[in-house]
């Protein structure tokens, strides 16, 4: 479903030249479990931004779905992003004036499709994250682990083919930590494409595969552990 192609992103810095991502060749089956992981300044951050075409590549070729990314307008990118990912925050980034229900049905505003079955849809998956009772509820009345499950919901709203994790349990304790790793271990036996990027290797851990940058390359991928040769 993903396939990355030598893929490179530099950026200038004080005069000098970072090479955030240097030569990166990944391919992600539909319906696979990934973990980005790797040390700060690793790529991690600058990769994930790519899969969820939030940045474009220098060169090299990205493709999702059978769509190469470097073809698509702005335009086309951001009904792309609108439609085939979700993305699941750090810090959460719900608006704190809208309700939960409101917040969870926030990429519909941005569809030019109406679906009548929207509501429905987000108020069951609300319902599956435990946040049936809390659909009225602001951000400010919920906890950190409540939170976090609503903007899950946010991300599935538009049932999208890949599930992008940014360090989705930085900000909780360990409970509410432990309860969105097992809900994110249900989506990926649901068939859910999930990309998590963390630094903490007992994270990543909850992934089958596990794919490890630094300075800018792949330096270890899972898969090849268990390849079997030609």
């Amino acid at each position: 479903m993903i396939e990355l192609d030598a893929v490179r992103r530099h950026y200038r810095m004080s005069g000098q030249t970072v090479r955030a991502l240097d030569g990166v060749s990944l391919r992600i089956e539909r319906g696979e479990y990934v973990a980005i992981t790797g040390a700060s300044g690793s790529g991690k951050s600058t990769l994930l931004n790519l899969l969820g075409c939030l940045d474009r590549p220098d060169s090299g070729r990205y493709t999702l779905d059978g769509v190469e990314i470097g073809r698509l307008d702005d335009e086309a990118l951001s009904a792309l992003r609108n439609r085939r990912i979700g993305f699941v925050f750090q810090s959460f980034h719900l608006l704190p004036r809208l309700t939960v229900l409101q917040n969870v049905m926030l990429p519909w505003r941005f569809c030019t499709e109406p679906d009548a079955s929207a509501e429905a849809h987000a108020r069951a998956l609300l319902d599956r994250m435990g946040l049936g009772d809390r659909i009225g509820h602001r951000p400010a009345e919920l906890s950190g682990g409540q939170v976090q499950r609503a903007a899950i919901a946010r991300a599935l709203v538009m049932r999208p083919t890949l599930l992008l994790a940014d360090e989705p349990t930085g900000n909780l304790d360990s409970r509410s930590a432990a309860a969105v790793l097992e809900l994110l271990d249900e989506l990926h036996a649901e068939g859910q494409t999930v990309v998590l990027v963390t630094h903490d290797q007992e994270i990543a851990q909850h992934a089958p595969r596990r794919v490890r940058l630094r300075d800018g390359t792949i330096e270890h991928d899972s898969r090849a552990e268990h390849a079997v040769p030609a």
